[in-house]
């Protein structure tokens, strides 16, 4: 869940979470249908998916792991 506060983001994420789901574009979904955005944040093309909480919290989406 995410959860939107009044106040704006201020500064840099004191903690930045990198997922790593069995379905990649599945959870970006689910990530999307709960109020995240995707940002660009530089990151270029990347296998990864960025996105960020309605309070501009930026985290990733990694690739499910090989086998």
């Amino acid at each position: 869940i995410f959860v939107q506060v009044p106040e704006a983001k201020e500064s840099k994420n004191r903690l930045h979470l990198d997922f790593r789901p069995d379905d990649q574009q599945a959870e970006v979904d689910r990530f999307l249908r709960g109020g995240a955005r995707r940002v660009d944040i530089g990151q270029g093309s990347v296998p990864w998916a960025v996105l960020a909480d309605p309070e501009g919290n930026e985290f990733c989406v990694l690739q499910a792991r090989r086998s």
